[in-house]
This record gives C-alpha cells, structure tokens and sequence, in this order.
C-alpha cells in the first residue's frame, strides 16, 4: 500500500495519472506483464483510473494475447469502465497446448493456477489499481471450469463467477469452501462440453454433468429446488434461483460451443446488480 500510495503521489506532482505512468513504463495491450509463474495482458478502458475488472481466462490451446486480440470482447467490457485482465496457461506437457490445471484427476499439470491467478490480480492492482474488491472472474470452456474451481476452492477471490461453456470434471467435486454468486452460460447444443458431460476421446479424463454440479452450487448457496425466475425470449433461456447466500443463474442459449451474441452485457449486467 505504502508503495502505490508512493506512486501515486508522485504522478500527481507530475501531472499525470499514476496507472497511465505504470502502463507506458511496463506493460499492456499486447505487451504481457510478466510475474513468477507466467504472464497476463492487460486491456484498461480510456481515462482509467482505477476501479473494477473482468479476469478473463482463455480456452483450451488459446492464450492471454488472444483474448486482448479480440477487440469486440475487450471493448464490451472497457466501454463499461472495467479493466480487463487476460491471464496466459502453461502448456500441461512439453510440446502440448496451454492449458489450465483444473481438477480432473490428470496431475502432470506444471502451476498451481489457484496461486497463480492470485499473484496475477495482486500485481494488477498494484500496477494498475485494479479494485480486488470488484472482480468479476470469466472464462470460456477449460477457462471456464477454472472459474467454477476457483469459485469452489477459494470463493474469496472474485465478487462474482461467470463461466461460460465449462463446468467441473470427474471426479466430481463434493463440497465447497463457500457460497459465491455463480453465473453460467452454456450453449444447449453444445457437443464440445455437453451438458451431460463426456469422456474425452483418447484420454483419461471425462467431464462431469453440469446439471450435477449446478445442483451442487444450489446446495452451497442454500438455493431452493425451485427457480425463483424464469425467462425465455430470442433464443436465450434463463433461470435464477433466489439463495441464503451467494446466488445462481443460469442462462442457455440455442447455439453450440461458444460465447452468445450479447454475453458480456448479460455478465456485467447480473454482476452490478449484486453491487446494488
């Protein structure tokens, strides 16, 4: 704290925003920050001066760069005043694409990615004054059910959860360490990560039913078996459950394996009604 504080003070005496002095010196945009452990991009919205932050995790084989790439992805979210931070997996094995080590009783993978996303929101905060405190944690597909571990194993971490097109895997989890407000999104046709789970072809690994591990979620948060909500209109379909702590919605769309049109709107949209 004495640090930024430090840092701060000395921005202002030179007439120019601290975080802008940070970025131009280190790193953002398609320069990665680097950190023990790995790397991650960081897109801050015009005029930023600290505040909230959508960590996006990438799919199987993709990479923090990727994600910065998408310029429809990263507007949506700066155009809202959200910083967004793309964190970069390790290959699992030599010469294998990059991935995240979610619990899937596979234990080659070479990070521990708990910590590892912890050390990446902690650097961005003190480079870039990102708020911890209004973090909204995403991902797509294995970048999705890093979220749903990161929700499970450290519920701590992020205000809000939003996974897209990832659940849990076998073995499946049983018990978490908390409640925490939970958004999914999922494609009803999806056949990469179908709901009802599969076995990877040539491989040891299986994904676990999502309906299991939403019924799980519903335990954690105290949620009722029944829906307190439900809505359908232009195919996108949604349920939300009113909980004693944390909260869940779900919301399937008609399509496959991927991000619907409007996603990160119906995010951001759910996850500043939890500030409210």
């Amino acid at each position: 704290m004495l640090k930024q504080g430090l840092m701060l003070l000395a921005a202002a005496l030179l007439g120019m925003p601290a975080v802008a002095a940070a970025q131009d010196a280190q790193c953002g945009g398609e320069v990665p920050c680097r950190i023990d452990g790995g790397v991650y991009h960081l897109a801050l919205p015009d005029g930023w001066q600290g505040g909230p932050a959508v960590m996006f995790l990438h799919g199987y084989g993709s990479s923090g760069a990727k994600v910065v790439a998408n310029t429809g992805l990263v507007t949506a979210f700066n155009q809202r005043g959200y910083a967004v931070i793309s964190p970069s997996g390790l290959p699992w094995a030599d010469g294998k694409p990059a991935d995240w080590s979610v619990r899937d009783g596979w234990n080659t993978y070479p990070r521990n990615d708990t910590e590892f996303l912890r050390a990446v929101l902690a650097d961005a905060a003190q480079r870039a004054g990102v708020d911890p405190e209004r973090l909204l944690l995403s991902g797509f597909s294995r970048g999705g059910s890093m979220v749903w571990d990161m929700a499970c194993q450290v519920p701590e971490f992020a205000a809000g959860y939003a996974g897209v097109s990832g659940g849990f895997w076998l073995p499946m989890t049983r018990d978490c360490k908390g409640p925490v407000a939970l958004l999914h999104i999922h494609g009803f046709a999806d056949t990469v990560v179908p709901l009802e789970g599969r076995a990877i072809p040539g491989a040891s690994v299986v994904q676990a039913d999502v309906w299991e591990g939403l019924q799980l979620w519903r335990r954690e948060n105290g949620c009722p078996s029944n829906a307190a909500a439900h809505e359908a209109e232009d195919g996108i379909w949604r349920k939300r459950w009113d909980c004693d702590a944390g909260g869940l919605e779900v919301i399937l769309h008609k399509g496959g394996h991927g991000l619907p049109r409007g996603w990160s709107t119906m995010a951001l949209d759910w996850f500043e009604r939890l500030e409210r």
